[in-house]
């Protein structure tokens, strides 16, 4: 009897598994879309993957090129090339790494940080519009939830 609940159970957990494989895919293509749109508002004919560079260096705030290589999973050469970009565009800046003269440290500009709130204010508006209807606390259960799925650890 064991054998046969547990099997119905690994079927259901399977179904389950398929079904938010498959709504995180099109979450995908969506975010894709608004990575995109972000990137050009932020800059005219930036790439998507300039623009991720740039909202990793906002979010961690300060961090070495290694780091950044290391979180992005970049090849430093071609990380080295969009960080140039991204100063030159004055959205980033380097600054010398006290603990090693060798490395530098990247930080977003304050002029980068205005430029990405207002690249970002129209998807932000369009996402609080979506979740208009939605309890708060939804919301951040539904924010737990991935940061657990993104985390590998349990809700």
């Amino acid at each position: 009897m064991s054998s046969v609940t547990d099997s119905l159970d690994l079927e259901a957990r399977t179904r389950a598994v398929r079904a938010l494989e498959s709504e995180v895919g099109e979450l995908i293509n969506q975010f894709r879309i608004v990575l995109i749109a972000n990137a050009e508002r932020l800059s005219h004919g930036m790439l998507p993957g300039a623009y991720k560079v740039f909202t990793t260096i906002v979010r961690k705030e300060t961090v070495t090129i290694s780091a950044l290589a290391d979180s992005l999973m970049m090849d430093k050469g071609q990380l080295s090339r969009t960080v140039r970009e991204l100063e030159h565009l004055g959205l980033v800046h380097r600054t010398p790494d006290p603990e090693d003269g060798r490395s530098s440290l990247l930080s977003p500009t304050a002029e980068g940080l205005e430029r990405l709130g207002d690249a970002r204010r129209p998807q932000e508006n369009d996402l609080l519009t979506r979740l208009h209807d939605w309890p708060v606390e939804e919301i951040e259960h539904l924010a737990r939830l991935l940061h657990a799925l993104s985390a590998d650890t349990a809700p």
